[in-house]
Parts: structure tokens; sequence; C-alpha cells
């Protein structure tokens, strides 16, 4: 069962035969998901997803999913509240889309256990925990599904961080009706403190992303800065270069310096992004809506 909330914001558009009403609407559903650890513990619960759309936008919509990344502890993880992604959410509603953005077991709003540990820094073991990120991403995907106002066959994902890792590991599931993913400084282990630029277990995730080279057969775009504090300058290329000889189809954009962390593009610097988020998008089955 799912529940939803209801609240949004009303826009109001002047015409010349008079006034319409377009509203962007922020609802909020609990979607059930069911996902493993890296031990195998299975765990069951309702996860809280955010949803926005815009009814002046033409119908059916397509779906935009956008994952978010992952604090490196319990309370930054607690601290995360609902995830909403609002510049980047009404970016997405301007390009026609109907905007999903689930907070995931372990986080926030959803609380939960942490099922997306990977162990220890000189041994980590990535997989089950963009496993699990990516089968909450399929579970909110089929609930938006059932929505009338939406095409369940035209679906874009995107992530942040280990959201974007854990949307490199949903490319690599070839999920029917996603035609295209984004990936944003994805990647695990970072530490831009006590390790900058310097993640854990490097060697584990660059056989990680060959892994899933090999199975992705949707287009992506991977989104990364030169001082990303995280992974730095040279490991993201290193990793699309292993996906891409792998069989992955990815371009592959790093833009200069921006902040003290280029790690947080996504969020503090939408305006640098979009445009190759709107090329892409174009590119790949998804233009843009005529406006009046």
């Amino acid at each position: 069962m799912r529940a939803w909330w209801f609240g949004g914001l009303a826009w109001v558009l002047a015409t010349a035969t008079g006034v319409a009403h377009a509203r962007v609407v922020e609802e909020q559903m609990d979607v059930p998901v069911q996902v493993k650890n890296i031990w195998g513990k299975e765990v069951a619960q309702n996860i809280r997803v955010t949803v926005w759309s815009d009814d002046s936008n033409p119908r059916p919509a397509p779906i935009a999913i956008v994952n978010h990344g992952r604090a490196p502890d319990a309370q930054g993880r607690a601290a995360l509240g609902r995830a909403r992604y609002t510049d980047a959410s009404r970016y997405l509603l301007r390009r026609g889309f109907v905007v999903v953005v689930p907070t995931r077991v372990g986080y926030g709003a959803s609380g939960g256990e942490d099922v997306e540990d990977t162990g220890a820094c000189n041994n980590r073991h990535f997989p089950p925990g963009f496993a699990a990120a990516a089968q909450q991403m399929v579970a909110s995907l089929n609930a938006v599904r059932q929505r009338p106002d939406v095409d369940p066959d035209r679906v874009l994902v995107i992530g942040q961080s280990f959201g974007g890792a854990s949307t490199v590991a949903l490319a690599a599931m070839n999920p029917p009706g996603v035609q295209a993913a984004i990936n944003f400084a994805g990647g695990s282990g970072g530490d831009p403190k006590g390790r900058p630029q310097n993640p854990c277990s490097q060697a584990a995730l660059d056989r990680t992303y060959a892994q899933y080279g090999a199975q992705a057969r949707v287009p992506m775009l991977w989104i990364y800065t030169e001082n990303d504090m995280f992974f730095g300058p040279q490991l993201p290329r290193q990793w699309h270069a292993t996906f891409t000889q792998a069989g992955g189809k990815a371009r592959f954009v790093q833009f200069p310096p921006h902040g003290e962390d280029g790690h947080s593009l996504f969020t503090r610097f939408p305006e640098v992004w979009q445009p190759a988020v709107s090329e892409f998008l174009d590119a790949n089955g998804f233009k843009a809506v005529s406006r009046p």
C-alpha cells in the first residue's frame, strides 16, 4: 500500500485570452522495498519518495529518478531529512519530466538500518551496497509507473556520488524503459578530510565498474570535476575508461575546479552542468518541451 501526502506551489501564467493556472506539485509517497545488506540480511520497510510534477507539461510525461549520495556517518545519514533536490528537480520539470526522488533505507525520513555499508576501507565489497540503492530506485520507479500522467517506458536515471555509482549499477541491470542515465561524481570510499582524493579500495571499485561495463547497454553521461576532493581528477577518468573498455557506453565530462570541493557540483552549481545534460537528453530521446 502506498500513502500519499500533497503539497505544492501554484504558478500563474498569463495568456492572451485570460489567465491559465499551471501548478508545480510536490507530493510524498511511501514505497515498500526489500533489500539485502553486505552480509545477506534481508531488510524490508517503506521508504519516503518525493514526486514533483507540473500540470502544464505534455502528458504522458517521461520519468526522471534522482538518487542521493551517502553521508560517511550515521548522524549525517539521519540528518538528510527528505531528499528533494529542488534545483535539479525544477530543471527536469522544465524539460517535461515527472521527477522522483527516493530517500533510501537508513536515511532521514525513511529511517532504518544502514544497508549500504560495504566493509572496511582496505577491503571494500561495493556491489551489495550499490545493488541495495539500485533496487530501491527500481521499486520507486515501479510505484510511479502506476500514475496515469507518466510514460512508463521513457525513464531517465540520475545519481550523485554513491547514488551516481548506484546509477551505474542500475544501468548494468538494463531495466525495461530506462533509456538513459547520468552519473554525477559517482563512486564510494571517499573521505575529503581524512583521505582527500584518495578513496578506499580503489582497485576493487575499478573491478566493479568493469563488471558493470560488461553488462550495461544504457547510454550514460558521467560528470566530474577536477577538484573532486573525494576521488581526485584521475581516478574518475580511469573508472570511465574501465567501464567503456568493458563494453559500457558513456560520455565523460570533467569540469574545471568549482568551489572548495567540486564533488558538490550537482547541488551547488546547476548552471554549470545543465548545458551538458541538456545536450545529452536531446541526443537520447528526451527533447525539451515547447512552452508558450
